[in-house]
């Protein structure tokens, strides 16, 4: 079933408004955690805007609400379902690393558009989206040991959570999850964001 872009941009604000009730929430109780993710969960469902407004690059209202709905999991997460709930964090993982790989795809197809020097052989391509998205969830799991640090440091509460090292393996072979699906599943895939990339560029793109 096809859902209508206009439900898919309701959702999007029925996700916003969530964010931004749970940033208000956690300034209110006093919980950085919560306020910190909350907010900057926010701002990143508002990239998507800001690229079609002063880049151009226009991303369709699925790929949006899938930002979104990624983002959101991830702060609710923080309120207790990463503690009360072992697969929460692998799910968590797993859509934020499928649009860390879609991202990279986009990005990725928009160059071989734009220039016609640059052609990868597909399963060189695939390859490209699953080191990069295991990449960047090591970026992430640095920046929530660091967090931990700093937190006992401070002698506050880590803005990111981090559960010991088998919770940091367990985030990675999920990160390579939500690669593959981005490799495996051609409806994952950006397309529309890499034509819009390779027209900002300067190239009259085609589809390949």
């Amino acid at each position: 079933m096809v859902v209508p872009k206009r439900y898919k941009r309701r959702l999007v604000r029925l996700l916003q408004a969530g964010l931004l009730a749970l940033t208000a929430y956690g300034i209110y109780r006093g919980n950085v955690g919560v306020a910190v993710n909350g907010g900057v969960s926010l701002l990143v469902t508002f990239v998507p805007a800001f690229l079609r407004r002063d880049k151009g690059v226009s991303m369709s209202a699925g790929f949006v609400l899938w930002l979104t709905a990624a983002v959101f999991v991830h702060t609710v997460g923080i309120l207790g379902p990463y503690r009360q709930y072992p697969w929460y964090d692998s799910v968590a993982h797993a859509l934020s690393a499928s649009i860390v790989a879609g991202t990279s795809y986009a990005f990725l197809r928009a160059v071989e558009l734009h220039s016609e020097r640059v052609e990868l052989p597909r399963e060189l391509r695939f390859l490209f989206v699953l080191v990069f998205a295991l990449a960047f969830g090591v970026l992430w799991e640095v920046l929530e040991f660091t967090s931990g640090l700093l937190a006992n440091a401070v002698g506050g509460k880590a803005v990111l959570i981090q559960f010991g090292m088998k919770d940091i393996i367990l985030d990675l072979v999920f990160d390579f999850v939500g690669g593959v699906i981005v490799v495996a599943w051609s409806r994952a895939r950006p397309m529309r964001i890499a034509w819009s990339l390779a027209a900002s560029m300067g190239s009259d793109e085609q589809q390949r």
